[in-house]
């Protein structure tokens, strides 16, 4: 469904007679609604109140400016999110635009896009989140869909000020997806052969997105100052621009971890400059690996293999990163820019920093808690593997 704009009308404003009383000014105009274009008209006033045509115009004007405006409103969820989807979504990250309208076709419009938006009530969509047959931190997602969906209704002042506005609140336990601890991690490094072993590892120790991961080229690890430089994500084999401008923060990287990713870059062929991190042999090296692919075929069997029977997602890891800063005691404006997060409190923002050397220090404890004592690194796991 698409919204089309009218050109600028200025409407009409004519003098009619009444059977009692005094002659009125009235004005006309032609409003868009889901049914088409129709007439409408207003009583602006009497002519004793406006006694000149001009007067009643400048009383128009307001009406007028209101014409002008997008007067048509949604009253089911599907029209509202097929204004939201045409007029807001595109503006956000191309991750967001995929993961929103994934969500949207398959959880939210076979529920929900029939019913007008006075029946999405906070209640009504806590109990639809509660059962829908998803990892915790999937249904958060969802619940981020429905909030920014009624956000853009308000923008607009379609819906009332109640709806969903209470989810975020109240659906906190939503929040705390699975996480792997030292021990799992490590478990699960064990069963896991390169180049899976380094991406994972990677994530582990850095928190970064996937889509960050497999957008890396050789060329944005920069050995000589230990930073990683991300300027693009892939996702659904899209490249595309970071999430947030937060996103595009250099990276910190530990020694070891940097040699780990050397290790990694002598044994792979393709570790030119301009080559992916993790590019694919199956497809000559031109493309990196598929996400969804590596954690079927290899990080969640693998995770079997260590007798780990929490859900693993690739945001598992980042998940984990955020938990092992936190139990090493990190500084939380340290913990917010070392994950990159683009929102922190506001006394954090204005008065303090995490600078490089401390991000790349608090990196380095849980690269090291990774590692050792008796962690698996790529050398003996290449050893045992021969």
């Amino acid at each position: 469904m698409r919204f089309t704009r009218a050109r600028y009308q200025r409407g009409s404003l004519i003098r009619e007679k009444r059977k009692v009383g005094p002659d009125v000014w009235i004005f006309r105009w032609r409003e868009q609604t889901s049914q088409g274009r129709v007439k409408r008209k207003v009583v602006v006033g009497t002519v004793e109140q406006y006694r000149s045509k001009a007067a009643a115009q400048n009383a128009t004007e307001t009406l007028r400016i209101d014409a002008n405006r997008e007067t048509w409103t949604p009253s089911t969820v599907e029209q509202l999110v097929a204004h939201y989807t045409e007029r807001e979504l595109p503006s956000k990250a191309h991750s967001t635009q995929g993961v929103y309208g994934s969500y949207i076709r398959t959880w939210v419009l076979p529920c929900w896009g029939n019913r007008s938006l006075s029946e999405v009530k906070t209640v009504a969509v806590e109990e639809w989140l509660k059962g829908l047959p998803l990892a915790n931190g999937s249904k958060a997602k969802v619940r981020n869909v429905m909030h920014a969906l009624f956000n853009h209704a308000m923008r607009h002042e379609w819906a009332e000020k109640n709806p969903i506005t209470l989810v975020r609140q109240s659906a906190k336990r939503l929040r705390t997806p699975d996480v792997l601890d030292v021990d799992e991690t490590k478990a699960l490094l064990s069963e896991l052969k390169d180049p899976f072993w380094t991406m994972v590892f990677l994530a582990a120790a850095t928190g970064l997105r996937v889509s960050e991961i497999l957008g890396m080229k050789w060329q944005d690890v920069i050995f000589d100052t230990l930073e990683i430089h991300l300027s693009r994500a892939i996702v659904d084999g899209v490249v595309g621009g970071m999430k947030t401008e937060a996103s595009r923060k250099p990276v910190p990287l530990d020694s070891a971890l940097a040699e780990v990713l050397l290790d990694w870059r002598a044994r792979t062929p393709y570790n030119r400059d301009d080559d992916w991190l993790f590019a694919s042999p199956e497809k000559l090296g031109r493309q990196p690996y598929w996400p969804d692919s590596a954690l079927r075929k290899a990080v969640r069997p693998g995770a079997v293999r260590a007798g780990i029977v929490k859900h693993i997602g690739w945001h598992t890891f980042r998940h984990s990163f955020a938990t092992l800063l936190k139990a090493n005691g990190e500084d939380v404006k340290v913990v917010q820019e070392s994950l990159r997060h683009a929102n922190s409190r506001i006394t954090l923002d204005v008065y303090t920093q995490g600078l490089m050397p401390t991000k790349r220090q608090a990196q380095g404890r849980v690269v090291k808690s990774l590692l050792a004592p008796n962690g698996p690194t790529p050398a003996t796991l290449v050893a045992a593997s021969a």
